[in-house]
């Protein structure tokens, strides 16, 4: 990771050497926390924006409210906070990391007495899964582990604590010598991958897992769904939300994995079979180039989705 100038913390800019806490800070040893994962794009007529800003800061709090965290500083006010320390650090172009967490006080599992800290930072990341990966697919294996269970955790909220299945499972992934798992559900049906939705196209109908599958509600998955629906005349698809079996992978024509890190990733093999040709099929690309279009402001359709940054930050 890159070192910025700034962080910003609890309602004020601070160097970022500064952005440090105690060692009996309650989420460090309890993973009680949720956050989000936020783009910023260069725009082609000039500047920047980050994409989707006040629903990713919405889902921050819905998670918040899901795992009984009171966040004492108004949603608004993180989401000028984002763009702050965009503008702050002299970003064009960066990942944005918006966190709430429990801080320092009562060391008991269900203490409710410690201060709520937020937090939001930003640093300059390519290509999630690599920039090879994203020009020619990746490869995956479906996970010996399973995804959480709805019945067991909140799945639809992003806690701190419950990626510790997703790194292990990009782990072992990555020592096997793949890019990238995939995990099933309690049932054996697909769900998603650490830190990405899925996506199947088969004889012209693309599928996904839908929203009762124990997924994130992917925003990045809700704009490759809009754009999908919008272009599907010309695309030639159709688009199903619906469960599936891992063998479906193996037989796809096509292959993608989305998220605000991933963006859009093709995936060429999974668990050794090769996907469609073994390269980013047609429909994975023109999605892939209708999204690059939209982040970067190269379509005017949906403009509300970008926020743009102000050159000298927020008055």
């Amino acid at each position: 990771m890159e070192k910025t100038k700034s962080i910003w913390l609890d309602g004020k800019l601070v160097p970022w050497d500064d952005a440090r806490f105690h060692f009996f800070t309650h989420s460090l040893h309890y993973g009680l926390g949720v956050f989000e994962g936020i783009r910023c794009y260069r725009q082609e007529g000039g500047g920047s924006a980050v994409f989707r800003l006040e629903e990713h800061v919405r889902r921050l709090y819905d998670s918040a409210k899901m795992c009984l965290i009171d966040v004492p500083i108004p949603a608004e006010e993180v989401v000028r906070a984002c763009l702050e320390v965009v503008a702050d650090n002299g970003l064009d172009e960066c990942y944005v990391r918006p966190l709430v967490w429990l801080g320092e006080g009562s060391m008991g599992l269900g203490s409710t007495t410690n201060p709520v800290h937020v937090g939001v930072g930003a640093f300059p990341w390519g290509a999630y899964l690599g920039e090879e990966g994203v020009k020619n697919g990746i490869r995956c294996c479906v996970s010996s582990l399973t995804r959480l269970s709805q019945a067991r955790h909140m799945v639809a909220a992003k806690v701190t604590g419950q990626y510790v299945n997703s790194i292990l499972a990009n782990r072992l992934a990555t020592m096997a010598g793949y890019d990238e798992a995939i995990l099933l559900d309690g049932e054996g049906l697909v769900a998603e991958g650490p830190g990405e939705n899925v996506f199947v196209i088969r004889d012209g109908v693309m599928t996904t897992p839908p929203l009762s599958s124990p997924v994130l509600h992917g925003l990045t998955r809700h704009t490759i769904l809009t754009l999908a629906r919008e272009r599907a005349d010309a695309l030639g698809i159709e688009i199903v939300e619906a469960a599936f079996p891992r063998e479906t992978l193996y037989v796809a024509d096509e292959v993608f994995l989305v998220g605000t890190a991933a963006e859009v990733t093709p995936v060429r093999e999974v668990d050794g079979r090769t996907v469609g040709s073994g390269r980013p099929g047609p429909v994975t690309r023109a999605l892939a180039d209708a999204y690059q279009a939209v982040v970067r402001g190269a379509e005017t359709e949906h403009a509300a989705w970008r926020s743009i940054v102000p050159a000298s930050g927020p008055s």
